[in-house]
Parts: C-alpha cells; sequence; structure tokens
C-alpha cells in the first residue's frame, strides 16, 4: 500500500514538472472472486486482480483527467502529457478545485476491512447450499441460478494540496433465484445478502430458502382496481424512495436548476419527526469510509431533521460554485472529476411496528418489487411498475401483478410513515414505509 502513495507522489511530481499549478491522483486496486451455479452444477468460476491510476490536472483555470492500467512509466509520462494538452486546450472551469487544507483528513485511523479470502471450492459450496435450499421449497419448479463471492479494494489518494491517504473496503455475497409454477404461469423471486465482514453474512440455507418461500407466495398473482389507496413499500424497495431523495439534493442538480427539491433548503420535506442520516462511519457498514473522494474527512449528517432539510449533498466544486462549503461528499473514480454522493444512507426507523402498519392500512397495496426508472428529477412525479400483495382488511391477502404506482414524491416524502424494522444491508437503507394517497392502476 505504501507503494501505491510513492506511485502517486511520483505522478504528482511529474505533473507538476510538465505545467500543472495543481493536482490530484488515485490508484485503485480491486481483486475478486465469484462462483455462480444452477440446478446444481457449477456454471462459471472468475477471478480478476486490476490496478488502475487516474491523475487530474489544473493548468490555470483549466483541467482535465487521464487514466491508465498500465503503471509503466512510459505509461505515466503519456498520461500526464496528455491530460496537460487536454488542459491548456480546454475551456476554464471557475468551480474546480481541490478541498481546503483546513478540510483534510489527518489521522492513522484505518478501515475496517475483512482478512479472509474464501477460496473456489468455498464459495461454489455456498452457492450450491444456498440453491439448494431454495429448490428444497414445495412449490418451487425451477432455478435461475444461486451465486456467492467476495471483492477487496484498496484506493490510495494523492493531492498536491498536501493530503495523501489509502482507503479500504471488502465485501462478501451470497443470492440465489428460483421460480414457482402456478396456474397462470412461471413466478420469479429472489433473495441476496451482502456484508463487508464474512462472519456477518447470512447462513447460505437461509438466503436460499428465502428466495424459494417468496416466489411460492407470489404464485396465481390478481390485479387490482384502479384508484387512490395506501401503499406499503416492504424494506426491500423502499431505500429506493431515499435513494431519490439523495438524488434531489445532490448539489450537482441544485447547481443546474433540476431538482423538485430546488426551493426547499430548511422547509419541511418529509413528515415531522422522520430523520434521514448519512453516516460514514457505521461500524461494518457497506460504505463507511474515512475521508471522501477529495481527502475531505468524513462526517456525520442529519441532511433531514425532523422532517426538515438540513443540507445538500457537496463536493469542493459544487460547493464553490453554491458558495457553500463541501460536505464531505466527494465520490470519484480514476477517470473524470468527483461528484457528490452518500456513504451509509439511511432513513430512521418508526416506532410501529410492520403488523400494526399493515392492520392501520385496511385495505391497499404492499409492494415488494418494483419495475422501471418512471422518475422525474425535476418536477419529482412518479410512476413506476409494481407488483406485491393486496392488503385486506388489515392483512396480506393474495398476490398482485401488472400493477403501476404512482404519485409526487414531494407529496409521498409528507405523507411517509417509517416502521420499525431497519436494517443495515446495502448503502442506502430504509424500514418498511406507509404512504398515503397514492394511485394504484390495474386492470381489474
Amino acid at each position: 500500500m505504501t507503494s501505491h502513495l510513492d506511485l502517486l507522489d511520483t505522478l504528482l511530481a511529474k505533473a507538476r514538472a510538465a505545467g500543472a499549478d495543481q493536482a490530484d491522483a488515485l490508484v485503485v486496486a480491486r481483486e475478486s472472486q465469484s462462483a455462480s451455479v444452477r440446478l446444481g452444477v457449477q456454471e462459471a468460476l472468475d477471478r480478476s486482480e486490476t490496478t488502475d491510476i487516474g491523475l487530474r490536472v489544473f493548468v490555470g483555470a483549466s483541467t482535465a483527467s487521464a487514466s491508465s492500467s498500465d503503471l509503466s512509466g512510459d505509461a505515466l509520462d503519456l498520461m500526464v502529457q496528455n491530460a496537460i494538452d487536454m488542459a491548456r486546450a480546454g475551456p476554464p472551469d471557475p468551480f474546480a478545485c481541490l478541498a481546503p487544507e483546513a478540510r483534510l483528513y489527518r489521522s492513522d485511523e484505518v478501515d475496517e476491512v475483512d482478512d479472509v479470502q474464501p477460496n473456489a471450492d468455498d464459495d461454489i459450496a455456498r452457492a450450491l447450499e444456498a440453491e439448494e435450499a431454495a429448490r428444497a421449497i414445495d412449490g418451487v419448479t425451477n432455478s435461475q441460478g444461486a451465486g456467492a463471492g467476495w471483492s477487496r479494494s484498496t484506493v490510495a489518494l494523492a493531492t498536491t494540496g498536501g493530503f495523501s491517504g489509502i482507503k479500504q473496503a471488502s465485501s462478501y455475497s451470497i443470492s440465489a433465484a428460483v421460480l414457482a409454477q402456478g396456474d397462470s404461469g412461471m413466478e420469479r423471486d429472489y433473495a441476496a445478502h451482502s456484508t463487508r465482514f464474512l462472519e456477518d453474512l447470512e447462513p447460505a440455507d437461509l438466503v436460499g430458502r428465502k428466495a424459494g418461500e417468496r416466489a411460492v407466495a407470489r404464485r396465481n398473482p390478481k390485479s387490482m382496481e384502479t384508484g387512490p389507496m395506501p401503499v406499503v413499500f416492504d424494506k426491500r424497495v423502499s431505500a429506493s424512495l431515499i435513494s431519490q431523495f439523495a438524488s434531489a439534493i445532490n448539489a450537482s442538480a441544485i447547481a443546474r436548476g433540476t431538482s423538485f427539491l430546488q426551493d426547499a433548503m430548511d422547509a419541511q420535506v418529509f413528515t415531522k419527526g422522520l430523520t434521514i442520516v448519512d453516516d460514514p462511519h457505521l461500524h461494518r457498514g457497506a460504505r463507511s469510509r474515512r475521508f471522501d473522494g477529495e481527502g475531505v474527512a468524513a462526517q456525520r449528517m442529519e441532511l433531514v431533521r425532523d422532517g426538515v432539510l438540513q443540507s445538500w449533498l457537496l463536493d469542493c466544486a459544487t460547493a464553490k460554485q453554491l458558495e457553500l462549503e463541501t460536505t464531505g461528499h466527494a465520490a470519484r473514480g480514476t477517470s473524470g472529476s468527483p461528484s457528490p454522493s452518500t456513504s451509509n444512507l439511511y432513513l430512521e426507523a418508526g416506532d410501529i411496528s410492520v403488523e400494526a402498519l399493515l392492520k392501520d392500512v385496511g385495505s391497499g397495496l404492499l409492494v415488494t418489487e418494483m419495475i422501471g426508472m418512471g422518475v422525474n428529477p425535476v418536477t419529482g412525479d412518479y410512476s413506476r411498475g409494481a407488483s406485491g400483495f393486496a392488503i385486506v382488511d388489515g392483512a396480506l391477502a393474495y398476490p398482485v401483478s401488472g400493477l403501476t404506482v404512482a404519485g409526487n414524491l414531494k407529496d409521498m416524502f409528507l405523507a411517509m410513515t417509517p416502521a420499525d424494522d431497519l436494517e443495515f444491508r446495502y448503502g442506502t437503507n430504509a424500514p418498511t414505509v406507509r404512504i398515503d394517497g397514492m394511485t394504484v392502476a390495474g386492470d381489474a
């Protein structure tokens, strides 16, 4: 890892010597392994190791980026010259900048990573176990396969502004997808789990059973009558609503004037009592990090407090454009400039159980799967395909599919009630949520 920082020091020195006023650079090294099986037979086993390097240079008021997977001296010299030439030929960018020194991360603390590297036989066995458990569920008739794998990444970042640091992440995963035959055709469902530490990964047979039980429960779906009704978003899909919120407060969209929350700072955008947090320090979180893509110290933030919007998601360039300060949300790859992104984003749990939430609904829809991307980021208009279960007299009654749920995200956020079943399984998480007043369209 030290060699990564030495390489970046060399690259930045080359950039300076070639005419860059400022520069930053990063190395991204990743190794991964994955195994897949279907119907009890191994289908694939893949392993990869990649290392890429990226450079961004500032020449006067212009900037340009270049990247390479060739780390030889000649390749680095060519990358530096290409970046310098593009910057000199490009238009000025008054907002491109390095992070201010006062905001840089300064600590020897290390990331939480798992050193365990399962061998190929371990991943194959885990995938086979998951599929076998799924196929053992009565009513499952076919399989789309199961998979298991792991990865580890190392990112080294250095800038001429005085920052150098390394962050690491590990990931382990298991998944299965199967089909169940019903009177009206095949129904598919899945289950998956990924964690930063192998010991936190759900047992393969549990993942498989979930996949099988979900597929069987979806057999013989019906439709529903079109009309307004309460819609409950299962926690498998509710995080997508929080992701839409994150996109709407991304400072890139705010600076362009293309967000439906453009004028919502300090306004009531969610139900009173709701809190949305971005926490890069979450213990074993999927996207935990000590610093962002510009070297700025990461910090826990309440983006929404008591339903009121508190902040945009800002990197250095968008902060400069909006005359604000970066919030430490820069993310980047080896090519191109940083842009704002979340770490561990979540809607805090409510104080009502899922059972009580459903009972209070009376009649409505529980959504367990969504299809399509029918969201207008400028207006907030929302319309997506959905399937799940009809709620009748406060209980799940029968599976439904071929539906469309529609509304406007502004109204939906203000009508949101969260249950108490929050789990941290992904980079963005939310409990089951209920939203009243949505329109459900079916063909019944």
